[in-house]
């Protein structure tokens, strides 16, 4: 950032204007790359953890106890949807149709919401269960990979909603289709990683 100062006349508060510097081209989507990749590290932590420590029930429930398939299967769902969702949002965003990118950004939150709003629900469950993070190691392993997915989520709706405002304000200029493509590799990102999440914690703790 550079301030520029013009001279003031005598009695006159001098004026300051703010310049924006020039992003070199891809800068902004190579830097986001390195931190999906840093964020992959931390989720591949988490997977090998719960690898270790999903079978340590300490005599406590079993993945067989606790999970309900059926309801983790629409939980799922919830988020492949938003997925779909975002990638019309991302086609109407290179048409420059700004209403009904707005639209399909809207459809893709509530999505999200609806998956944050589900897995909360299994969390409140299993705790007034008894089957609390503190329960087993399997189960401070479950709540800890699984929550920080959810975390995940959680902050990719509040970035979708401030991108929501500032299309709203501004449209698709250059900066903000920029932005919506990195918030479009975030959540796809999330996508594939709740992929492995169905995968390896739910459907073969329940089948293993």
């Amino acid at each position: 950032m550079t301030h520029t100062t013009e001279p003031a006349e005598q009695g006159q508060t001098p004026t300051f204007y703010l310049e924006e510097e020039h992003h070199p081209e891809g800068s902004t989507m190579l830097g986001f790359w390195l931190y999906l990749m840093s964020d992959c590290l931390i989720f591949a932590v988490l997977f090998a953890t719960h690898g270790v420590l999903g079978r340590n029930y300490a005599a406590g429930p079993s993945p067989a106890d606790l999970f309900d398939l059926p309801l983790v299967a629409v939980n799922t769902s919830m988020l492949l949807f938003s997925s779909i969702t975002y990638g019309f949002a991302m086609l109407e965003m290179e048409k420059y149709n700004k209403t009904t990118t707005l639209l399909w950004m809207a459809v893709t939150a509530l999505f999200g919401a609806a998956f944050v709003g589900l897995e909360l629900y299994e969390f409140a469950h299993m705790i007034n269960e008894g089957a609390g993070p503190q329960r087993s190691a399997f189960l401070s392993s479950f709540f800890t990979l699984v929550g920080t997915h959810g975390l995940h989520v959680t902050s990719g709706i509040v970035w979708m909603i401030t991108l929501m405002v500032q299309v709203a304000k501004y449209g698709l200029i250059v900066e903000n289709k920029r932005r919506l493509m990195c918030l479009s590799m975030f959540w796809h990102f999330l996508d594939v990683v709740w992929i492995g999440v169905f995968s390896f914690v739910y459907l073969m703790g329940v089948l293993g």
